[in-house]
């Protein structure tokens, strides 16, 4: 027996995700570009805050080795997570309609630029740089029982030092959110192209 509800739910969606998007195709080019390519911004400043936090970790363990290796995965993995986030959570639900409450657009840009574009670049340059440090034997590394103090204070300093730029991430992406969620409301407000009055 066939799930009808699920089917007319995802027609749904795509008549009201066709139907937006044809409205936001009148809207002048950077408006459209910010509704378009804002997931990108978030993106490529979680790259940056991933490529910070990876040179902190070298410089802390002493790892000069695998600059390119350790650089790439750093930029590009953090770049990835938190373009597809702010998609997933806050562009695709604005133009589909779930998400209709400015408020709660710009927690949840702020929330998304928090956690996948400021802490998790950080958080992944911790296992990056700590394999390297073993590999390299770049610095010496805690025994078995001192495993968590040891790390903990390695991160210290970092986590200081990263403090501005997740802040930055965090206002960036809420402040893109509240910009977002007004195009949006200006695009809905224009009338449907090729609309016929009869």
């Amino acid at each position: 027996m066939k799930n009808h509800g699920s089917d007319d739910i995802v027609k749904e969606n795509l008549t009201i995700l066709d139907i937006t998007t044809k409205k936001i195709n009148q809207l002048p080019e950077a408006e459209r570009n910010l509704l378009v390519h804002g997931s990108t911004f978030i993106g490529l400043n979680a790259a940056l805050c991933g490529l910070i936090a990876n040179s902190l970790f070298r410089r802390i363990l002493n790892v000069t080795q695998a600059r390119i290796a350790a650089g790439l995965p750093m930029a590009v993995i953090p770049f990835l997570t938190a373009h597809v986030s702010y998609d997933g959570f806050i562009s695709l639900p604005l133009s589909t309609g779930y998400l209709n409450c400015e408020t709660c657009t710009v927690t949840r840009a702020g929330l998304v630029g928090l956690t996948f574009g400021g802490l998790y670049p950080v958080f992944l340059a911790l296992p990056v740089n700590g394999g390297l440090a073993a590999r390299y034997q770049s610095s010496p590394l805690p025994e078995k029982g001192n495993i968590l103090t040891y790390w903990i204070r390695i991160s210290k300093p970092v986590f200081r030092k990263m403090l501005f730029p997740i802040l930055l991430q965090t206002v960036f992406a809420a402040y893109l959110g509240s910009r977002q969620y007004k195009v949006l409301i200006k695009a809905l407000q224009l009338p449907e192209p090729g609309l016929k009055i009869h």
